[in-house]
């Protein structure tokens, strides 16, 4: 068999019959470090470069071939299936299974062990923004023989994450904790291929950490758990800053994904939305759907949700602003988020992490860094 004819395998799928390769999507975080945005809708919902994040990672298994895939929800859930139904929209058969309480990242596979049909589970966090071929490391997995298969992605500096080793054979030696010291620059990229007989073992009805229980526990028991180590594009979302960057990078096309095509530039700004002449959009800008930019703004690496109001002669760096939020005339907004409907007044100054909560409103050069007005 050759690698073309492992890759198209999970397209049976669309002739009715059961799919050689299921995707399993754990979207179940409340998203705590992006509030005030994820007061209204989970992280994965969140606009990134136009369309809910979860959209880019949809796209990317359905351009795999996979198309059976199940949700892991909690937070919110009810907000998954209004948008996507039954996925049809996106060539897709979603369903959906919900924690009554949090389970972790173990326990949340082992929830939609019910709806698993194939013998090749494909498992994602749904907080990663990835640009790793999916065939790949089904093709690791598939010639490997593993019980269960990593991606690992090679980082400049893993100290911030815990560390996967490997021997020789791509075999998983350990899993170690953050450390100053760290003996591999292979981090846990929070996708994972396992056998669904593996998925059983895991015990049910109570929270299970894979990272923490599950994988030391295999390796403890000598079972095969084999890494497939690329170099490929991988950001953690969970943080304004990554965000922020993050939707940055699908912009600009550094991130790949299929839900956007070929719509690369500085700036991506979505239908119905306004840009006045003067206004400068730079830095991997993303405009919303009916959003308003003023005369002379400056948007540099922003993020403007639908329907929010940037006036005449703003700047705003780095940052994200909310639905429907408004920012003032010459307010200056950097490395700040603002949440949904929020006023800031004219010629404000937001920075270095301010968070602005839903519907607040802030009087014109109510917060100011600098003296002159």
């Amino acid at each position: 068999m050759t690698s073309e004819d492992r890759v198209d395998e999970p397209r049976d799928d669309q002739s009715g019959a059961s799919p050689s390769v299921q995707a399993v999507v754990l979207v179940g975080g409340k998203g705590t470090r992006l509030r005030p945005l994820t007061l209204s809708a989970p992280k994965p919902m969140l606009p990134t470069a136009g369309v809910p994040f979860l959209t880019h990672l949809l796209s990317r298994i359905r351009e795999a071939g996979i198309t059976d895939v199940i949700l892991g929800t909690s937070f919110q859930a009810h907000v998954f299936s209004e948008y996507y139904g039954d996925g049809s929209k996106l060539g897709l058969r979603l369903r959906y299974v919900t924690e009554t309480e949090p389970l972790g990242t173990g326990g949340g596979i082992r929830n939609v062990l019910d709806e698993l049909t194939a013998d090749t589970i494909l498992v994602f966090n749904g907080d990663v923004l990835g640009g790793t071929d999916v065939r790949e490391v089904l093709n690791t997995h598939e010639e490997s023989g593993a019980d269960v298969t990593m991606h690992l992605v090679r980082v400049s500096d893993p100290r911030a994450f815990g560390c996967v080793p490997t021997d020789e054979t791509g075999r998983v030696t350990a899993f170690l904790e953050k450390t100053q010291d760290p003996p591999t620059d292979q981090i846990n990229a929070g996708t994972y291929v396992f056998r669904r007989s593996v998925i059983e073992e895991i015990p049910a009805g109570r929270p299970v950490s894979v990272e923490r229980e599950v994988f030391p526990k295999f390796l403890s028991e000598g079972r095969h758990v084999h890494g497939h180590v690329d170099h490929a594009y991988w950001r953690d979302m969970g943080t304004p800053d990554d965000f922020v960057h993050g939707s940055a990078d699908l912009v600009r096309g550094i991130a790949p994904s299929p839900a956007l095509g070929d719509r690369h530039g500085e700036s991506l700004v979505h239908e119905g939305a306004g840009v006045a002449p003067g206004a400068v959009l730079i830095g991997g800008t993303v405009v919303g759907r009916g959003a308003e930019i003023g005369p002379r703004a400056r948007l540099d690496g922003a993020v403007i949700f639908d329907g929010a109001v940037i006036e005449a002669g703003a700047v705003v760096e780095r940052s994200i602003v909310g639905f429907g939020a408004r920012v003032g005339p010459r307010a200056l907004i950097r490395d700040t988020v603002i949440g949904d409907g929020a006023d800031i007044g004219a010629r404000c100054e937001l920075l270095r992490g301010a968070r602005v909560w839903p519907g607040v409103q802030l009087p014109d050069n109510g917060i100011r860094f600098s003296t002159d007005v």
